[in-house]
């Protein structure tokens, strides 16, 4: 299981275009079981090795930056990729109405602090990705947020057992929700550990 995406991972822009819609729809599927809503305003996006390098290959494609944009993506993205030891997510707060937003985000700062994952007991505290600080001076959380769960041998052991149940919380004042992980996502989950 591949940690980091390297120089070396990366298509030439000719050869990802080639093959830019079947990669897309390869990713689709993956994502299809990494995906989890929690409450109705929050869904959370597990991130691997594979979703990293898809997006590191989308920005190039995209932005056209060339050899220039390449370590700046790899900057970026691969603090997101699973060490093998961690599961990691993008949890993404999705509310359409502008004005709704404004006020649920404004009531949320901090909620990067209480995100939690639990299975047999145990409580795995979410920590958050510390490239910014995503809670304004004023409390105002930011719509996206990167959190990392980093495990024990003996919780990694649990999680890939079938049929272990694993909850995902969010315990803030202004959104406390859990949602129990499909036995298709905590397989798929599974796989991300070394």
């Amino acid at each position: 299981m591949k940690t980091e995406i390297t120089r070396t991972d990366i298509m030439s822009m000719d050869s990802y275009g080639g093959t830019r819609k079947e990669r897309r729809k390869f990713i689709t599927d993956i994502k299809r079981d990494r995906r989890v809503h929690v409450g109705p305003d929050a869904t959370f996006y597990f991130e691997s090795f594979d979703t990293m390098l898809h997006q590191v290959h989308e920005m190039l494609y995209i932005e056209r930056g060339g050899e220039e944009q390449i370590a700046d993506e790899l900057e970026a993205y691969n603090p997101l990729v699973p060490n093998g030891q961690e599961l990691v997510a993008t949890l993404m707060f999705e509310v359409d109405d502008p004005e709704r937003r404004e006020a649920f985000l404004a009531g949320l700062g901090g909620v990067e602090e209480t995100v939690t994952l639990s299975l047999n007991g145990e409580t795995i505290t979410g920590l958050p990705e510390t490239d910014i600080d995503r809670t304004t001076a004023d409390g105002k959380a930011s719509a996206i947020q990167f959190i990392h769960f980093p495990f024990t041998e003996n919780q990694i052991a649990a999680f890939r057992t079938e049929g272990t149940q694993v909850v995902l919380g969010i315990n803030h004042p202004g959104y406390g929700h859990l949602a129990i992980l499909g036995e298709n996502v905590r397989s798929a989950l599974a796989g991300d550990f070394s």
